[in-house]
């Protein structure tokens, strides 16, 4: 298909020169899909027992209920297979009209989430196969996410060096609703790991859902429950920093992905605050927190932040720095973001370039075939 004719020719002129890197694209299987690259043992063990979610529910999510998808209507392909079940639609709606040089896939399938470790750690191998034999080989601007069964270090720690050396991984996926926070040192060896072989730690918003999204409960609406994502990822930043993983772990870079990034500057704020009256609590800490925060931790832009004055949302990548920020389109979901149309204050091109290419080649590892 063609660009949509909102994007102007000039935008698409300025990004030829260097191309988008989109932070967030995901991929959905077929039925039956992920069986095919499952051993038979295990294809059994889910046919017969289905998936030991980690939810308080069996068979499906917990409440409210998804949208099936929760894609854009134009984003069925033309088979009418699910929307991002398709390679070649995705190469043909996003990658080829928006000029993306690398794409990274963020599959959202749950298997990484079992209470079985076992079939959770043959789950993210079939899924892992899955990307890179029906997305990647087909395009290779697509990069795949080690999917790790992350409650069980071992397990995840040889999934990661299964992939250590495949140029098609660039980074490794967790979710930010964990069983634990991840500032844990039960989840060390795993960041150990991912320095050791040069990848980022992607942490899309999801997960485990073990209890209520909130710390007030279960929420009643779905746009409650839209509005809770965020919550998950403030208490993994929270977690991360005061527990002294980035002390540890001078070197770790971690992407916050689709749990906004407005909270970032108040954070920051309120842990320092905190900090100076407590900080005999956490002696292991070198820093002020929201150093941290400026250091190790990336945002991924969608859903783009909307103050009623867009210079506000200006000040708010400034404060967070706009080397910080890395460009998502969360493609096919409904609040999909254009790369042309999201901001709405004007960026010089040296924010736009480090905005749309450049900060993402800092912290993923896009390697050559």
């Amino acid at each position: 298909m063609n660009a949509p004719v909102s994007i102007s020719r000039a935008l698409q002129d300025a990004d030829a020169r260097y191309g988008i890197i989109d932070c967030d694209i995901h991929p959905f299987p077929r039925a039956g899909a992920i069986a095919k690259y499952l051993p038979q043992r295990w294809r059994d063990h889910v046919a017969e027992y289905g998936q030991m979610t980690a939810g308080i529910y069996a068979a499906r999510g917990n409440y409210p209920r998804f949208q099936p998808f929760l894609s854009r209507r134009d984003s069925v392909p033309p088979d009418g297979g699910p929307p991002g079940s398709d390679v070649h639609f995705i190469s043909e709606q996003l990658l080829d009209p928006y000029n993306i040089t690398y794409g990274v896939l963020e599959p959202l399938l749950g298997g990484n989430n079992s209470r079985n470790s076992h079939e959770a750690a043959a789950l993210c191998t079939a899924m892992n196969d899955w990307q890179v034999a029906e997305y990647t080989d087909h395009d290779p601007r697509l990069r795949a996410s080690i999917l790790i069964p992350l409650d069980d270090p071992d397990l995840a720690i040889a999934e990661i060096e299964r992939r250590a050396n495949d140029w098609r991984f660039c980074q490794i996926q967790i979710g930010s609703k964990t069983t634990e926070p991840l500032g844990k040192r039960r989840y060390w060896p795993i960041f150990e790991a991912a320095l050791k072989h040069g990848f980022s730690l992607g942490m899309h918003s999801g997960g485990s859902q073990i209890s209520a999204p909130s710390p007030g409960g279960w929420a009643q609406f779905y746009v409650e429950d839209h509005q809770l994502g965020t919550h998950a990822v403030v208490s993994q930043a929270t977690s991360l920093i005061l527990e002294g993983v980035f002390d540890v772990f001078p070197d770790l870079k971690i992407v916050m992905i689709e749990g906004g990034f407005g909270w970032v500057p108040h954070l920051g704020w309120r842990m320092d605050a905190n900090w100076r009256k407590m900080r005999s609590e956490v002696p292991h800490l070198k820093r002020k927190p929201s150093e941290y925060l400026k250091t190790n931790l990336w945002y991924a832009t969608q859903p783009v932040e909307e103050p009623e004055r867009p210079d506000d949302l200006r000040q708010t990548f400034e404060w967070i720095g706009w080397d910080r920020m890395v460009y998502s389109s969360d493609y096919p979901h409904w609040d999909f973001d254009d790369p042309h149309l999201a901001w709405r204050f004007q960026m010089t091109a040296e924010e736009k370039r480090a905005l749309l290419h450049d900060n993402a080649l800092a912290v993923y590892s896009f390697k050559q075939p």
